[in-house]
């Protein structure tokens, strides 16, 4: 069985008309079992952001008389203690990391994750590693903030709108010692509002260009492959999932979900979702190069 709906369900519904506390499927406006989760609140969950529905598992019975089940133990906690974990970033071997450091150091940072990679490089391993770390240490009820010199040290445009609205999912706050976001952010904040604006603006983004090239397509007498099963929202994810995720054409398939059509709830082939992306780097190569 998928254990989507227990991440999903390790918060509460921020939807006023369900308010599910954490541990307990959402609910209906007759008090029943919904049979799926409400966008809003499986989109608190990173990995689960782009999904298009996440039903709710037969386990908790959807449809039947709502009941409120056992929260978890961390649910409703009250924090003890406060953990402030820092990350340093160099672009390349010859940039120093001493100024990040101190500054860190100064600021009373005594766990430092540092490393000297790329801005492009989609995988950094120690920021990844920060970013469990401080989640692992957020469920047992402690408070936790990510500290960094300064906000491109964890990257640029959606690279940081994405990875706000990870910790915003594990309720970390971030503090940047310097430059334009300088100062401590709660994780309920109007910077980590802004950034998830931004996340969701670049998946419009995405969306409308795809629409503009499947017209350009059908305007020439192309005909697109999987049409009938794919569509804009499905693209994003796939995208995300590869360039992000890194995963495999066939992983990307088992987390796709075809919404019309005589298909409709089962998951696109492999075959269906590499068309899918290779028509996307394609036109996406013919719109730069024009």
């Amino acid at each position: 069985m998928n254990d989507d709906f227990k991440l999903v369900e390790s918060h509460a519904c921020p939807m006023s008309t369900c308010a599910a506390p954490a541990g307990s499927p959402c609910r209906t406006g007759k008090a029943k079992v919904a049979i799926q989760y409400h966008t809003a609140r499986f989109r608190l969950v990173p990995q689960l952001a782009k999904a298009l529905s996440i039903p709710t598992p037969a386990v908790r019975k959807p449809g039947s008389v709502w009941t409120e089940l056992p929260r978890p133990a961390s649910a409703g906690a009250e924090t003890v203690g406060h953990v402030r974990l820092g990350y340093a970033r160099a672009s390349t071997a010859r940039q120093s990391l001493d100024a990040q450091l101190d500054s860190l150091a100064e600021a009373g940072v005594t766990r430092v994750f540092s490393e000297k990679i790329s801005t492009r490089a989609t995988i950094r391993p120690e920021l990844e590693a920060a970013v469990r770390l401080a989640g692992e240490i957020r469920s047992s009820g402690v408070r936790v903030t990510l500290v960094v010199h300064e906000h491109k040290r964890l990257g640029r445009g959606i690279e940081l709108a994405m990875l706000a609205e990870e910790l915003k999912a594990s309720d970390v706050g971030l503090e940047f010692l310097a430059g334009e976001l300088k100062g401590s952010h709660d994780p309920s904040g109007i910077v980590f509002t802004v950034l998830a604006a931004m996340s969701g603006m670049e998946r419009e983004y995405i969306r409308d260009r795809t629409l503009e090239g499947h017209e350009s397509a059908r305007n020439r007498g192309k005909t697109i492959g999987g049409a009938g099963v794919t569509d804009p929202d499905m693209l994003s994810m796939a995208l995300h999932l590869r360039d992000e995720k890194e995963m495999s054409l066939r992983d990307i398939a088992k987390r796709l979900v075809i919404t019309t059509g005589t298909k409709k709830g089962q998951h696109p082939s492999p075959a269906t979702v590499m068309r899918m992306l290779r028509e996307h780097d394609e036109q996406a190569a013919a719109l730069t190069s024009a």
